[in-house]
This record gives C-alpha cells, sequence and structure tokens, in this order.
C-alpha cells in the first residue's frame, strides 16, 4: 500500500507511519511543525519507503500519484498546545479533516480519523462505550480540541454515508512512550520529567481523577489492526486499567528513584474526572488489548525522557555567560 499520514512528526503519527514502514507499505508523511518534531521526521527518512511534505492540512493540497490510504492524524493533542492554538485546532480539526476526506475520495483510498477519548467530555457514563454520546462544554476552555474532534468524526460518517468511501474512527485513549515531547502538558511526560530533574510534581486537584494509560507499541497495533478491519463506526483504542493521577505520580516516582515532592495546583475547568474505555467492540472484532502495563510502559519511556533532560543539562553547561 502507499499511505498518506498527516501529523507525521507528531508523537503518535511518527510511530504509525513506523508500522506502515514496518510491512513494507510506502508512507508519505505531512507535517507543518505547529508540535510535531523535525527529529522524528529524521528517523522515518532514514527508511526506505518514507516521503515527507511539508505543508497544513487545513490548506488545500493536491496529490498526483496514487494513494491507497489516508490518515489524519495532525492536530495539537495536549492541553498546553491546543489552549495556546484553539483556532489552529479548530481548523485542522474541521478544514483539515475535510481535505483528507476530498483527497481519499478523489484517490478511492480508505480514509482514517484519529479521534480521541475527549469527545465524551467529562463522561457521566463510566467507563465509557461507543455508544455514549458525552458530557462536554462546547463553549470551554476545552472544547476548541472536543468539538473539532466531535465534528471531525461527524464529516467522516457524512462521507462514509454520503459517498460510501471507506472510513475508521479511533477514539485514541492517554497513550504514552518514546517521541513525547517533554513539555507538552500531557501527564505522564509532565511527571517523568519532573522526577528526573527533581522539581515538585504537579498534580492537579487532589489527584483522585482517572486516566487509563496505554504505552505506545499498544496503542499502534490496535490502529493499525483497526485501519485493516472492516469496522466504520467509531471504536475505543485504549488501555482499560484504570488509574487516578496520585497513583501515576507514585509510580514513576517508584521507577525513576527521584525524591521530588507532590505540589497541588488547582484543577482546570472541564477537567474530566473519570476516563476509562471499554475495548469490548476492539477485543471482538480486532483481537487487540493491551500487552504492557504501566510499570512496564514506564521502565521502556524513562531512558527517552532521561536521555532528553541529559542532552538539555549539557546545551546549558555550553551557553556561554555574559
Amino acid at each position: 500500500m502507499r499511505v498518506l499520514i498527516t501529523g507525521a512528526a507528531g508523537f503518535l503519527g511518527s510511530h504509525i507511519a513506523d508500522r506502515f514502514l514496518d510491512d513494507g507499505h510506502e508512507v508519505v508523511g505531512l507535517d507543518n511543525f505547529a508540535t510535531g518534531s523535525p527529529e522524528n521526521v529524521a528517523l522515518l527518512q532514514e527508511r526506505d519507503g518514507f516521503s515527507f511534505v511539508e505543508h497544513d492540512i487545513s490548506q488545500t493540497i493536491f496529490f498526483a500519484e496514487p494513494l491507497d490510504g489516508v490518515l489524519h492524524f495532525a492536530s495539537p493533542a495536549s492541553p498546553v498546545d491546543y489552549l495556546e492554538m484553539p483556532i489552529q485546532t479548530l481548523k485542522v480539526g474541521s478544514l483539515g479533516t475535510h481535505n483528507c476526506l476530498g483527497i481519499a475520495r478523489a484517490h478511492r483510498a480508505r480514509f482514517f480519523i484519529a479521534s480521541t477519548s475527549e469527545v465524551y467530555g467529562d463522561p457521566q457514563v463510566h467507563p465509557q462505550t461507543e455508544s455514549y454520546w458525552g458530557h462536554v462544554n462546547p463553549v470551554g476552555l476545552r472544547g476548541c480540541y472536543d468539538e473539532a474532534k466531535r465534528f471531525a468524526e461527524a464529516l467522516t460518517m457524512a462521507y462514509h454515508r454520503a459517498h460510501g468511501l471507506e472510513t475508521r474512527i479511533a477514539r485514541i485513549f492517554n497513550t504514552y512512550g518514546p517521541r513525547m515531547r517533554p513539555g507538552d502538558g500531557r501527564v505522564v511526560s509532565n511527571f517523568i520529567v519532573q522526577a528526573l530533574t527533581g522539581a515538585p510534581i504537579t498534580i492537579y486537584g487532589e489527584g483522585d481523577q482517572t486516566r487509563s494509560f496505554c504505552y505506545v507499541s499498544d496503542e499502534v497495533e490496535g490502529l493499525y489492526r483497526l485501519f485493516h478491519s472492516d469496522r466504520s463506526l467509531p471504536t475505543n483504542i485504549g488501555n482499560p486499567t484504570e488509574f487516578t493521577i496520585r497513583e501515576l505520580a507514585e509510580a514513576v516516582l517508584a521507577e525513576t528513584g527521584s525524591e521530588s515532592d507532590l505540589v497541588r495546583m488547582p484543577l482546570p475547568e472541564d477537567d474530566p474526572k473519570v476516563r476509562q474505555p471499554d475495548i469490548s467492540v476492539a477485543r471482538e472484532i480486532l483481537g487487540w488489548e493491551p500487552k504492557v502495563d504501566l510499570r512496564e510502559g514506564l521502565r521502556r519511556s524513562i531512558p527517552y525522557f532521561m536521555d532528553l533532560v541529559d542532552r538539555d543539562a549539557a546545551t546549558a553547561r555550553n551557553i556561554p555567560r555574559p
């Protein structure tokens, strides 16, 4: 196959690109580096079958060569990013999705949208099944991300029904692992970097809100299987094991050996109190479920962040002082 992956310079986008390349497919990566990393692209460019286009998918673009799949991963995905870029987030979820669907239709390619558990908002149903419609504040601070993804799902299903386009919708739950940006505001990367540098670990609220953390290799395998399946309706891809944020902090402290203090901060607006996927559909249809538990995933992730911290420290030591 030859597939287009938007957001290929990002955390998940670069990993899913690797997965397609591992199976011998060709990948055209696309990114504008709003939040993606040139280092991730450099890793992919070392591999046969990968080419790259620097472009903002919110703007139209034409691909002359055939495509068999279009996977839309482009979007700010952490609160720090989408709160700084709310309009860009809404545009990539709306205009970007529309452009990707148009590309897929023109090439008669399969379309895949990387949606999110955020479509469930601050859920009143727990755990969350795909049939739950969600509890979202459309005009709150997080609405730019939540509603962008909800619109993207609606537009995807409209193309599926009106044009017969092959579509796949993945609702992704908290994913972590190497290639995350250390300062992107996501809780696992935040806690690891804070622990490695001896900074206080910042817990919002009492730390009793819950999340379900999926290691990146598990997440990518689920997404890859979903792409190759016949399932057109939204599908939860995440780890159903639930942890409180305080439990995550304690696990990070244990795995890093850090003596960082826990410091409480005010709870952000509309922060979900619980988040846990029901993955019955993924188990039944994809034969998929996560294999890597939280402690093992942290052990696999910490060396990556340790290398980044060491590099930053070395850079700081070489800065000329006035």
